[in-house]
């Protein structure tokens, strides 16, 4: 049985592209259904990292995102003041 869904233009419109890119990489045209019940599937194999995704950032953060936060610091070798960052973010 099927069932009607409505979707945002953006996940059609990504749909469209995967089904486009299953097409010309193994010539076999598939459904949008089919697209959506592989993703369905997919996601249920690790329903735990996907449940999670909707929940809301603790804080503090995790030592390990704390890490991956700082391993993106770049040191430009300015010195910038508070009051030049405050500048920049309010526009005071």
């Amino acid at each position: 049985m099927a069932t009607s869904i409505k979707i945002s233009e953006g996940s059609k419109e990504k749909i469209e592209e995967l089904q486009a890119e299953i097409k010309l990489k193994t010539g076999k045209k598939v459904s949008q259904k089919e697209i959506i019940d592989k993703l369905v599937e997919k996601m249920f194999s690790s329903k735990k990292e996907f449940v999670e995704s909707f929940e809301e950032k603790k804080v503090p953060l995790s030592k390990e995102e704390i890490k991956e936060f700082e391993e993106v610091i770049t040191d430009f070798g300015e010195e910038t003041t508070e009051e030049e960052i405050d500048k920049i973010l309010y526009q005071k």
